[in-house]
């Protein structure tokens, strides 16, 4: 096995010189470097060793319950008592009320390049705790924020049901007032920690009917459904099966059966969509960071194996098309990080919500396959010894090939793009992200470079408004954006590369990605319109 080493100088780097993350409002550079060498420290020490034991061990369902690996439950305690479930809640809330970015930035790659299935019993605690922020009542906020701060609680969302996965206009589940509540029936499908021994309470985030199947998404409501009471009595709820997975075999799975379990209305009724909108976001983008942290992993893995192991008379990072790999691994790993840092920061400016609309799902697209793309390759360097359990690398791949397919399927996502988003407000979202990407242009030593690509960009956005058949090119547009995204985050790496601990790396890196995402680039917008 590979120890895990956290890539702290590479994420600080990129935070602090690409992202320019002390733009953000309270933003404390010294804190965050502090922070993330507190946090690395306790990922590689307390949640790394559980990895590989909990992939062999998994996760197992006994009298109606939900037990996790051995350790998991200890460790967690051990990471909510030192505070880093409420790193970014509000301070009255028993938060920290540091900035969001960092907690996304920080520990979500971090905790997912130690243990992904731990990561995935963590990671929607702060999802959920946005909702209630921006859905929730004050007298909800004052009642559940608190468990989330401290650990007491973690969270779900759950949207997808047997008849309805991706078309959440399906939806079955439905919600009955009852008194001064309402009660749920139904079934849900492929929950993330939907039960598990890690936390005292899970507070589900519920999708489901209070108007006819006829409405459609408008007939949608968002509502807290509590495991328990505050008497520790159990809500209604069963798990039915727990899912044999491919991979994150460590993550508590579940379908759930909601028998009149009790529940409260977020938001308003009819809005459930708009509401549950806020957590879903969240997860896309820290569905981007988890591809960024698998590509990392795989990246470090192999170019550890590669320095050491000899063949031929040389080490292998010496062969060629060893190199190549290496070289295109840790090119994507580089540009992918930039290309989320930039959207977190994005993200913390109001003024910026449309162009957080656009990229969120091209971040979301790109990473995952690029994080794909570098988890495969890793266990071709490694050769006989990626396709066992040794290394850690099969295992990498295993645990990352749901990304391109939970939080909106990636052809899902090319497809908005092209059909909805192109559009959208008259075609504002479009026109702030090319304004972006030249922005990124003007500040790079080769812009023009950049510049060039945007116009043929533009030019296969053109063709796509004008196409009776959008879909059929959506892969292709999706494709194009994200490679554009990349190379343009890529300028910007370029641009502050004397601010690196290797600046020759990045410089080296960066004429590698001008070759191919040129070539890249041309060809998808011939395949657009």
């Amino acid at each position: 096995m590979t120890p895990f080493t956290a890539p702290l100088d590479d994420i600080l780097f990129s935070l602090e010189h690409v992202a320019q993350a002390r733009t953000i409002p309270d933003w404390d550079s010294d804190l965050a470097a502090q922070i993330a060498r507190h946090f690395a420290q306790f990922a590689e020490s307390e949640i790394a060793p559980l990895n590989a034991p909990g992939d062999r061990q998994g996760c197992r369902l006994q009298h109606g319950r939900v037990r996790t690996p051995d350790g998991y439950p200890q460790a967690f305690r051990r990471y909510a008592d030192q505070g880093w479930c409420g790193l970014t809640l509000p301070e009255a809330f028993g938060g920290q009320g540091l900035p969001g970015a960092m907690a996304s930035a920080l520990l979500g790659e971090i905790t997912t390049g130690a243990c992904p299935g731990f990561a995935m019993a963590t990671g929607l605690i702060k999802g959920a705790a946005q909702t209630l922020l921006v859905s929730g009542s004050v007298e909800q906020q004052a009642r559940y924020l608190p468990r989330l701060a401290s650990g007491a609680w973690t969270a779900t969302m759950c949207l997808s049901e047997p008849g309805a996965g991706s078309d959440l206009s399906g939806v079955r589940t439905r919600a009955v007032a009852e008194g001064d509540g309402w009660a749920i029936r139904g079934e849900k499908i492929f929950i993330s920690g939907g039960d598990h021994d890690l936390s005292d309470g899970i507070l589900h985030l519920v999708l489901a009917r209070t108007g006819e199947m006829s409405e459609g998404l408008k007939g949608l409501s968002l509502f807290l459904c509590p495991s328990q009471d505050d008497a520790g009595n159990r809500n209604a709820i069963s798990v039915t099966r727990l899912e044999e997975k491919m991979g994150l075999h460590g993550s508590p799975t579940c379908q759930l059966r909601f028998d009149g379990a009790r529940a409260e209305l977020i938001g308003e009724p009819g809005k459930g969509l708009l509401g549950m909108f806020t957590m879903m976001n969240s997860a896309r983008i820290g569905t981007s960071l988890l591809g960024v942290a698998h590509a990392a992993r795989a990246t470090d893995i192999a170019t550890r194996y590669a320095a050491e192991r000899r063949q031929g008379g040389v080490t292998l990072d010496r062969h060629p098309d060893v190199a190549r790999m290496l070289r295109e691994m840790d090119a994507l790993t580089l540009g992918m990080r930039a290309m989320s840092h930039l959207l977190l920061v994005a993200l913390t400016d109001p003024g910026r919500a449309d162009l957080v609309d656009f990229l969120t799902p091209v971040c979301k697209v790109f990473c995952t396959e690029g994080a794909i793309e570098a988890s495969n390759a890793a266990i071709q360097v490694l050769g006989g010894y990626g396709y066992l359990q040794e290394y850690h690398a099969e295992q990498n791949l295993r645990d990352v090939r749901i990304a391109a397919i939970f939080e909106g399927a990636n052809g899902i996502h090319a497809s908005t793009l092209a059909t909805r988003l192109l559009r959208l407000k008259e075609g504002k979202l479009a026109e702030v992200f090319a304004a972006f990407v030249a922005g990124l242009a003007a500040q790079s030593p080769d812009g023009a470079a950049l510049a060039a690509a945007l116009e043929v960009w533009n030019g296969a956005r053109t063709a796509l408004l004008g196409s009776d058949r959008p879909r059929e090119s959506a892969h292709a547009f999706m494709q194009l954006t994200g490679t554009l995204l990349f190379l343009a985050a890529w300028h910007r790496l370029y641009a502050v590369s004397g601010h690196a601990a290797d600046p020759a790396r990045l410089e080296r890196l960066y004429h590698h990605v001008r070759r191919t995402c040129d070539a890249k680039i041309v060809y998808w917008a011939s395949l657009c319109g």
